[in-house]
């Protein structure tokens, strides 16, 4: 299906995190954003209520079916088919993707947050669409989390099947050292989002994955 080739395809993946961004800033960010390059999208909105999760989706879904880029929110898969988005992304504690598959319907994405080799290993036998492997480096997204530093990616890209996406305190100025350690996908949340230029932070981002993504593990 298009939008899964679009996901296998992608290398930045960008989240529009409302511990970030104001609602209100949420549609031009995300303009700037698809502007520079992300190539999948995330909206989080922890502890807000669902009727502004689903109006804020309505909203974003279209400007990113525009340019072919997957959207996904995170968790609520249950909203998937009334807001338009592409699927659901949902961590360790929350559902399974079994669960949110039949939530999100036919054909839709599924992604699931794995937080160690063990659990990036265990989530081949659930069938994601795609994980999330991190934190990698400390961030205040998730200041809960010990960070699992490079030292496993060889090992985790050698025994997922699916795209792994690298998350955690990545941001421009650490990205290189990531690539060289063997990844070539990455989720980049306040680095993004706090940038003066968007735009111009995701552009730079893309010039070096996109480097560096040909000769990666996992690049299917």
């Amino acid at each position: 299906m298009e939008i899964i080739r679009s996901l296998r395809a992608a290398r930045l993946y960008g989240i529009l995190d409302l511990g970030y961004v104001t609602a209100e800033d949420a549609l031009p960010v995300t303009r700037a954003m698809l502007e520079g390059g992300v190539q999948m999208l995330q909206l989080r909105a922890k502890n807000r209520p669902v009727s502004e999760i689903a109006a804020l989706a309505r909203q974003v879904a279209p400007l990113c079916r525009e340019r072919d880029v997957p959207f996904v929110l995170n968790d609520h898969p249950d909203l998937v088919a009334e807001t338009g988005a592409d699927g659901a992304h949902v961590g360790q504690d929350d559902m399974t993707v079994a669960e949110a598959r039949a939530l999100a319907g036919d054909g839709k994405i599924i992604g699931l947050s794995t937080h160690s080799v063990t659990q990036a290993a265990t989530a081949n036998e659930h069938d994601p669409d795609y994980i999330g492997f991190g934190p990698l480096f400390a961030t205040p997204t998730k200041p809960d989390y010990v960070p699992i530093g490079l030292a496993d990616l060889a090992e985790v890209h050698r025994t997922v099947s699916v795209p792994i996406f690298c998350i955690g305190g990545i941001k421009l100025e650490n990205l290189g050292p990531l690539l060289k350690a063997g990844t070539s996908r990455v989720v980049i949340v306040s680095g993004i989002l706090q940038a003066s230029d968007i735009s111009g932070y995701c552009r730079a981002c893309r010039e070096l994955l996109d480097a560096a993504g040909s000769g990666s593990p996992n690049s299917h």
